[in-house]
Formats: structure tokens, sequence, C-alpha cells
């Protein structure tokens, strides 16, 4: 009998609730992975919550502290075969994430790094960062969430070391029961992310009031965290608009309330302009809702999204293009429940958990069987 594998697992663990600290938790989570590798696991996110992700403390300094002892202790005392780290690529969590790397590289351990953001094109001009991104991606396995963020690392790592590894989430609609309602109402559309204004915030808020002013009637659900943008500023900005009555901040929503307005809402938007965006988790929970997606060309997203058949991809920044958009998918009950079904068709067929863990064990297994 073939004694496992052993690989040290450095990665997110929610909270705080984002991509990758959801896919961290689907990993450890996963009965698979487990069951095929020997698997110890280490939390790499060292903020307790959203307003701590924002900021330095001494508190977070000491839990990284943590971080490199517990490292340190796995390395030299139970030698993994594989160290898996979800790596930062750019801020003072890329450099937190490169003192890591040093005790890998001193001891001699075989690193694939799985990349929920990107960055790596924008920052190699500087010297620092060039240096850093040399030193950290010699040797490396990389996993990728889509083809077409290959090029984003493509001066530093050759393509014989890549590997894709689409997201995957939970099923939403699974064992989901409608609640019947014999009321008719404006359609609903839904932004879901926080507010970041790069995530299209104001974007939508302008479409929406190009919509409402040519006598569309809408509503629109905003949910999500403070970002770059507070709750006191987006509410400025509906106010001034006047669309106080069509358009609501809701918060954070997790679980069976996330549920409920996923499958109450009738398009989802996020025309995001990111420069981080990668392959967003939400467009996934929309495509599994049945929900046609609006969205744009960026990271990955394209790979999701197939224009004019599970959505639309509009140009960033495009308020007139995403309001006429939105309007041909609100006059449309019938194109809309197209793109729907066929989102959902593609999300059973790409996006699952099940599908996720197959090709990420896929990917351990061909790494740890050639070290």
């Amino acid at each position: 009998m073939n004694k496992m594998k052993r690989i040290l697992l450095i990665l997110h663990f929610p909270p705080p609730v984002h991509g990758s600290s959801m896919v961290g938790q689907m990993i450890k989570n996963s009965q698979l992975i487990n069951s095929s590798f020997d698997c110890r696991y280490i939390n790499l996110l060292v903020s307790r919550n959203i307003i701590e992700t924002r900021k330095f403390s001494f508190l977070k300094f000491f839990r990284f502290i943590g971080v490199c002892l517990k490292l340190f202790i796995e390395i030299t005392l139970r030698r993994p075969d594989v160290c898996y780290l979800a790596l930062s690529l750019t801020g003072l969590s890329f450099y937190k994430d490169v003192l890591l790397v040093v005790w890998l590289r001193l001891f001699h351990v075989k690193k694939i790094y799985h990349l929920h953001n990107k960055g790596v094109s924008q920052n190699q001009t500087k010297k620092i960062y060039r240096l850093l991104y040399h030193f950290v991606f010699k040797d490396a396995d990389v996993i990728l969430l889509s083809n077409r963020l290959y090029k984003d690392i493509e001066t530093f790592v050759p393509l014989s070391k890549v590997h894709i590894c689409p997201n995957g989430i939970e099923d939403l609609a699974l064992n989901y029961k409608p609640k019947l309602s014999t009321l008719i109402k404006p359609v609903k559309i839904l932004f879901l992310s926080n507010l970041i204004d790069s995530k299209g915030v104001t974007v939508l808020l302008e479409a929406c009031l190009i919509l409402l002013n040519n006598g569309i009637d809408i509503e629109c659900d905003f949910v999500g965290a403070e970002g770059d943008m507070s709750i006191a500023q987006f509410e400025e900005k509906v106010t001034q608009h006047g669309m106080d009555k069509q358009v609501k901040y809701l918060g954070m929503k997790f679980g069976y309330e996330k549920q409920d307005i996923l499958m109450n809402a009738d398009i989802f938007a996020l025309p995001t302009f990111y420069s981080n965006e990668c392959f967003p988790l939400t467009i996934l929970e929309a495509m599994s809702s049945r929900l046609p997606v609006i969205s744009t060309f960026e990271g990955g997203i394209p790979d999701i999204i197939e224009d004019r058949v599970t959505g639309f991809l509009v140009p960033q920044k495009n308020v007139e293009t995403l309001a006429a958009k939105l309007k041909m998918l609100i006059q449309n009950s019938k194109l809309r429940h197209r793109l729907g079904i066929a989102g959902r068709q593609k999300f059973e067929m790409e996006f699952t958990v099940d599908i996720f863990e197959r090709n990420l064990k896929s990917i351990l297994q061909q790494i740890v069987t050639n070290t």
C-alpha cells in the first residue's frame, strides 16, 4: 500500500468572507482531498473581520508571527512533500507571503501557489517587485483560475508550470423551495459584492437612473460589506439621484438570507473594472440561481459568462451600454429565462464543488507524483 503524500496547505479560512477564504474553507472541508493526501492546514488569514483587513494592528502582526512559527514546525518536524500556498501578489500581504516562501526555499520544500488575485504585470516594472517575483516563482507550480490570467505572470512562470482549476461553489438552488407570490413586481436587479466603486457600484447606479428616467420600473438591491465606499456615501449617491424608493442597500447576507435574495432577483449585474478581479464567486452564485448575468471583460469573467448565451459582457465603465442591456432583459422575460437556464447548465457542467475538487485533486496528484 502506497503511503499518502504529505501536503501542507497554507490558505485562508473565513472570516472575513471573500473568494479566497471561501475556497480555502471548501478545500479544508473536502473529503476527497483529505482522503487522497495526508493534509495539514495553516490559516494564513490574520484578519478576523472585514474592518481588520483595512488597517495594520499589532494583533495582526502577532498572528502572522504565529503563522511563521507553525510553518517552521511543520517543515522541520513533519517535512511535507509539497506546500500549497494561497499566494497574494501585491501589497503588504505579498511581502508577508514572501517571508513564508523564504522558509520554504531554505528547507527545499516543493511549492505550488494558488492565485486568487493578479497584479504582477502591473508591478513588475518596479525593481523590488520584479526581484521578489523572480525569487518567489522560481521552480514553483502555479494554479490559475482561468487561462486568461496567465498573461499576468507569463514573465516569471513558464506555461509548463501552470495548471488551470476554475473555482466551484455549493449549489445554492439545490433543495430550494421558492415562495409563491401572485403580486406583480418590478424587475429586480441584484448587485452582490462589497461596496468598492471599481466593482461597478456607481456605474450601476447611473445605469439605473437612465432606466428610471426612461420610465422603466425597476428595483435594484445592493448586497455586501462596506469597501472604499461607506454606506453613508452610497446612500448619499442614491438620494442625489432620487432613487431612494427603487435602490436599497441590504448589508451583508449569508446562508439562507443570501439564497433568498438570489432566488428572488431577476437579473444579476456586476459591471466591474476592479484591477484585481479574477473569477468572481458571486457570478457563479448567480448562475446557480438561474439568473442572467451582466458583467465585463475583466480577468477570467469571459470564461464564466458566454456573451449572449448565459448573459452579456459590456465594456467597462460604459453606463449607456449597461443600461441598454439591462433594458433588453427587463423588457424580455423569455430572454431572461433562456439566458438564466443556459447559465445554470454551464454551472452544472463546469463550476460545482465536485468538479472543483476533482480538478484540484488531479493537479495535486500530478505535482506530488513528480516530487
